[in-house]
């Protein structure tokens, strides 16, 4: 004959779930010790707090709490209680931090352009930085020189971009991050003893030079009434590099594309005298009503980026160079001969 168990209404009540709500107010009211205060700090009505604590002690089976002439004290099961419900509450707490994090976490595709001699330094932090800070938002990155990257930010095919000297328009918001020097770079050598380039010696010089560059240095020599004798133009900043580590030719660049060459000594740079030859890096973003999360996101960590490759001095010129330069004029300048005195003159008389 099959055994058969027939429920009765008390087992039903058994088997109810408590609410995460008793545990809660219990946890509260075990901290306050008075039932009162507890219910005036947390909004509700003394008698309805009451009934989440019998309500939470029949289902236990147990006594938690001792009623006192002013307020409560915890039983020995209640002890042990408090610190299983202190558990459920803190992990019921982590996981709903951890699911409105994941509901409010920036996400989506964000379009970033770049110059191709920021590229390499700005993009392993980005990177780094993006994949940490906000897996979920999916990072591209387009290089280009200003003109392109201008007009993919006027025609939306750019979220934002890192830029040197745009024009000024009412439809990008621009944020000026850092000015650096642009210098003569030749390798070691070829230059003698002179440490810096006049603006004629400049004009004379056969260059090999980027479009982007050019077109930059010569807008800012226009008002010196002067132009540059480029001998040719290669639109690739690693070929110039290693063309020029080869001992062919000199070019103009901005001294952070070229940091680490000048740090070691592969390369010499030069500054221009009479004009302060230079460029200037702005975050460009396009005007918008609508703010991205996952594109305000990207342009905190261009930034901080940013900040930590200045604190680097990585647009500065290298000290080694300036050291190279000192040494290689000392090395080459000649010594004063020493003057003889005429004949017939003796040594007081000199």
């Amino acid at each position: 004959m099959p055994f058969c168990y027939r429920l009765r209404q008390t087992d039903w009540e058994r088997l109810e779930p408590m609410e995460l709500r008793s545990i809660q107010y219990f946890v509260q009211v075990a901290d306050e010790g008075c039932i009162t205060r507890t219910a005036d700090k947390i909004g509700i009505a003394q008698p309805a707090l009451t009934r989440h604590i019998k309500q939470l002690e029949a289902e236990l089976g147990t006594q938690l709490l001792t009623r006192l002439p002013r307020g409560v004290r915890l039983t020995t099961s209640g002890r042990d209680f408090l610190d299983h419900a202190r558990a459920i509450t803190l992990e019921v707490s982590r996981a709903s931090e951890h699911v409105r994090a994941k509901a409010q976490a920036p996400h989506g595709k964000v379009v970033m352009g770049t110059s191709p001699t920021l590229a390499p330094l700005l993009l392993p932090g980005c990177v780094a930085r993006a994949r940490q800070q906000c897996p979920t938002v999916t990072l591209k990155v387009v290089e280009g020189f200003s003109p392109q990257l201008l007009d993919a930010l006027l025609t939306g095919r750019l979220d934002l971009a890192l830029m040197t000297n745009p024009p000024r328009t009412t439809a990008l918001t621009l944020t000026p991050l850092c000015s650096e020097p642009l210098v003569v770079l030749s390798p070691p050598g070829t230059r003698g003893t002179r440490n810096a380039f006049s603006l004629a010696e400049l004009c004379g010089t056969p260059l090999i030079m980027t479009v982007g560059i050019r077109t930059l240095v010569e807008q800012q020599l226009a008002g010196f009434g002067g132009g540059l004798r480029v001998e040719a133009v290669v639109d690739s900043v690693e070929a110039i590099r290693r063309l020029l580590i080869s001992g062919v030719g000199m070019t103009i660049m901005p001294v952070s594309a070229f940091h680490d060459e000048i740090r070691t000594g592969k390369l010499v740079a030069y500054p221009i005298e009479e004009a302060n030859l230079h460029r200037i890096l702005i975050l460009a973003r396009p005007v918008a009503e609508g703010r991205s999360a996952a594109i305000d996101e990207i342009e905190h960590i261009v930034r901080g980026e940013m900040v930590a490759l200045i604190q680097a001095g990585i647009f500065r010129m290298p000290a080694a160079n300036a050291i190279a330069l000192s040494r290689r004029s000392a090395v080459a300048k000649p010594s004063a001969p020493k003057r003889r005195a005429p004949r017939g003159v003796s040594s007081s008389e000199r």
